[in-house]
């Protein structure tokens, strides 16, 4: 699946403030599900963080090769 740079490079930070937006909520609400709020807030932030990090690192680790084959 394709997407546009712009779309693909704002995903991890949509889901943390999704997550954020999520555990927010559930601080607001005196009734309903804030247990299920909190953790879909935890869960939508863990993600969008794990995603940074993971393309971060192997965005460092393709600046460690250089691309050349072994035999020149």
């Amino acid at each position: 699946m394709w997407l546009p740079r712009p779309i693909y490079e704002a995903i991890p930070y949509a889901c943390v403030a999704a997550g954020a937006a999520l555990a927010a909520a559930a601080f607001s609400f005196e009734r309903g599900p804030r247990g299920l709020l909190l953790v879909l807030g935890g869960v939508g932030a863990t993600v969008g963080l794990m995603l940074w990090m993971r393309r971060r690192a192997y965005r460092a680790s393709l600046r460690d090769y250089d691309g050349r084959p072994l035999d020149d």
